[in-house]
């Protein structure tokens, strides 16, 4: 009995011992304890070979939207859905950006057809462009007309007016044609045979032929007044423009004076604005546009022959998407970090509307993406002729976005814009002013917020130059003014019809939007 007390003494003990000695006293084999207990090791077999540490996951990832997590590299099925929400948020704002061109022009062809049915329906403003509209940066200037035509039937002939300037964009806002002066009649009216895709008819002689890439396709047609005198055009016009079937008889269209009206012809920016691309995706073979882009779209649940009804789920994302490539559309348009914007070394004012000087948005064949959202965000009507008219021809823009410093033109301050003599326009210039918020005419106490050289009664300087000024109460004495909104931010663009070389090659240029108080 003695002897085995004594041999279970010497047994708790030794336990001890060895217990205080695996707690502490060997620290070399505890983190390869703890490494079992966290990770897997997977056991290494004839074939094994060391894993370049580039390729294998770890069990948990942190991520800027929060812990992804891992077995051995499979993901939880909370990781999974994590992703899918990230993923299906990234696309759906980067179809925003790639598709907003498309959604332009399903938010104009919306409003159009409340005047009437397409290939039938011209509206016109008869008394000029006013600031009633919500309307993508048009100028008040000229008479505007804009119409929607429809080739699934077959094609159209178009007979076009003298001394216009029209051109004719697909659904997508890609280029179709000009037409009128910077078109191939050049100015003097012709008969146009738009053909849709896929027409496989013969094409008869005696026509400007346009093939277009979809069905559906915008028209506007600007023509161009003396002394502010819009009748002469807009008798020109009614007598002259006809669209019909090929094969039909002649056929006027009928024109709807929308002058003084309120309406809306731009873009949503909510989830309507996933609907609106979707009519194009639905109407409009795939051909017309990037299949890459068309896959994105369909990753968000959007494909030809298909409903696109978005579960509460991902209709919530969607909204999200939307307003986040609307808030994105605007920090690119008014604060965006691209040097090759600028107009003019240095400037602070001034901005292109085409950096890389294409009206496919392209250099050195790489799509310049920001460059073609910013025009679609903020203009319409695409085509070659803004960019490298002929000398004498066409038009050229730019956008006054900020002041002299870089900082918004606000409402509640007065601004003067110089413009140097001998301004290079075959034709005339022209300043017009617009809001912020729908990049649309400012709407002010008067209707055309706009000062141009056409006017009679434009205020010109001495020695042949130009002051205009940019406040809410009109300065003293006789100036060229355009009333700005207290509380409301504004910018502008600079046009010039039938720009010469000084204006090409820089030698001639405005100065920039200088803050006087």
């Amino acid at each position: 009995m003695k002897n085995l007390k004594t041999l279970l003494s010497f047994a708790f003990i030794a336990a001890l011992a060895l217990s205080l000695t695996s707690c502490g006293g060997d620290a070399k084999k505890e983190p390869a304890k703890t490494q079992e207990t966290t990770e897997k090791v997977a056991q290494k077999m004839k074939m094994t070979t060391d894993i370049p540490a580039s390729i294998p996951i770890a069990d948990e990832v942190e991520t800027r939207f929060g812990t992804l997590t891992f077995d051995d590299g499979f993901p939880t099925e909370e990781t999974a859905q994590k992703l899918y929400d990230q993923i299906d948020f990234q696309r759906a704002v980067e179809c925003v950006t790639l598709t907003t061109s498309g959604a332009s022009l399903s938010g104009f062809r919306n409003s159009l057809r409340k005047f009437g049915p397409d290939n039938e329906t011209m509206i016109i403003w008869e008394d000029r462009m006013d600031s009633k509209v919500i309307l993508l940066t048009p100028n008040t200037t000229v008479v505007y007309t804009f119409m929607w035509i429809d080739l699934k039937d077959g094609p159209m002939v178009m007979e076009t007016p003298p001394n216009t300037l029209g051109l004719i964009d697909d659904f997508w806002f890609q280029y179709v044609t000009d037409y009128g002066n910077a078109g191939p009649d050049q100015g003097k009216g012709g008969k146009y045979l738009l053909v849709p895709p896929g027409y496989e008819g013969k094409i008869p002689d005696g026509y400007f032929v346009a093939k277009s890439a979809t069905y559906g396709n915008w028209l506007v047609m600007r023509g161009f007044m003396d002394n502010f005198d819009p009748k002469p055009v807009v008798k020109n016009m009614k007598e002259n423009f006809k669209l019909y079937p090929l094969g039909d008889q002649p056929k006027s269209v009928n024109f709807v004076n929308v002058s003084g009206k309120a309406f809306n012809t731009v873009h949503a920016s909510d989830f309507q604005f996933f609907e609106e691309v979707n009519a194009i995706v639905q109407e409009e073979p795939a051909s017309a546009f990037s299949p890459e882009i068309l896959g994105y779209l369909a990753s968000i649940g959007m494909e030809k022959g298909k409903p696109f009804a978005p579960d509460a789920r991902m209709k919530k994302i969607l909204n999200e998407a939307a307003l986040v490539g609307n808030a994105y559309s605007r920090v690119n348009e008014y604060r965006n970090r691209d040097k090759s914007f600028k107009a003019y070394p240095g400037s602070q004012t001034w901005e292109t509307g085409f950096p890389g000087n294409s009206s496919l948005f392209e250099k050195d064949g790489v799509r310049l993406i920001d460059q073609r959202l910013g025009f679609h965000y903020y203009a319409t009507g695409i085509t070659p002729a803004m960019v490298t008219p002929p000398v004498g021809k066409g038009s050229q823009y730019m956008k006054g976005m900020r002041d002299s410093e870089g900082n918004p033109l606000s409402g509640d301050k007065q601004y003067k814009l110089h413009i140097p003599a001998n301004v290079p326009a075959v034709q005339f210039w022209d300043v017009t002013v617009y809001d912020v918020q729908t990049r649309s005419l400012l709407q002010t106490d008067y209707p055309f917020p706009g000062v141009t050289s056409s006017d009679k009664n434009v205020v010109q300087n001495a020695d042949g130059s130009f002051d205009v000024y940019f406040s809410y109460e009109k300065p003293e004495g006789n100036v060229n003014w355009i009333q700005t909104v207290p509380g409301k931010n504004w910018h502008m663009l600079w046009r010039i019809y039938g720009p010469l070389e000084p204006w090409f090659d820089k030698t001639w240029r405005p100065g920039e939007i200088e803050l006087v108080k």
